[in-house]
């Protein structure tokens, strides 16, 4: 207590303003003027813990750099008809799956909320202490590539295979050229066993081959992210169509 005290005043000799604040407000709050000094240090002591844990996860957040930065655990909607098992999602929320290093694939056609679900998990994992990082699909090849011609391929690659829960959105329709197929397997491969993968798309699994195009590129790819993938499949209307009838514009899309 008494070093955790120390810790305290010089950041508090650091940050002058920063830390009167506290101070003060507690100070004006009611019944805080009856608290024994001990009492009323360890008030401060949690207040400064639970406000360094907020810039962490502010600071995880705007790493992610997620779609929809306002996707929320408590918003999911589970009564649209689209198939979404609630009993799988929550026990995705718990973040099991990114600790044991699994995969998760949620698969379904446009405007069922798939990249809002991801975005939604991933803000759950920022909460958690997880470093997220979202990518699209069609515009991560296109940064790789001018990664390959500016020298800058070193730096993004490891952001991609370094980070806990790598979002990759909208995967497909378009076929990978040789280059694409290349990249693919070396994020995959670096990040076997190491980190969680989350892709999305409209395509169902069984295309991705396809896809990827080349088979034994396709083959290698395809096993090391969907054998011990969870799977989330949805069908069902587009939701962005359903709540513009409903006149609801907060849509999950």
């Amino acid at each position: 207590m008494i070093l955790h005290s120390l810790n305290l005043l010089q950041i508090s000799k650091r940050n002058p303003v920063n830390a009167t604040d506290p101070f003060t407000e507690m100070q004006q709050q009611d019944g805080t003027a009856s608290l024994t000094h001990a009492e009323w240090l360890g008030l401060l002591i949690d207040r400064e813990a639970t406000s360094r844990e907020t810039k962490r996860f502010e600071s995880r957040m705007r790493t992610a750099k997620l779609r929809h930065v306002g996707a929320s655990p408590e918003d999911v909607d589970y009564k649209s008809r689209r198939g979404l098992d609630k009993a799988l999602f929550q026990q995705m929320l718990t973040g099991r799956w990114i600790k044991d290093k699994r995969n998760l694939m949620i698969t379904g056609p446009c405007g069922v909320g798939k990249t809002w679900l991801a975005c939604a998990l991933a803000q759950s994992a920022c909460r958690d202490g997880v470093t997220v990082l979202y990518k699209r699909m069609p515009r991560l090849f296109d940064e790789l590539e001018l990664a390959h011609g500016d020298g800058r391929f070193p730096r993004v690659f490891k952001a991609l295979t370094k980070t806990q829960l790598l979002i990759l959105d909208d995967w497909g329709p378009d076929r990978l050229d040789a280059s694409q197929r290349r990249d693919l397997m070396e994020i995959v491969e670096d990040r076997y066993e190491v980190g969680s993968t989350l892709i999305t798309s409209q395509l169902p699994i069984d295309a991705w081959h396809d896809v990827i195009g080349e088979p034994t590129f396709a083959d290698a790819i395809l096993d090391r992210l969907v054998h011990n993938a969870y799977r989330i499949e949805l069908d069902g209307q587009s939701m962005r169509k359903t709540k513009l009838k409903t006149g609801d514009e907060s849509t999950q899309n």
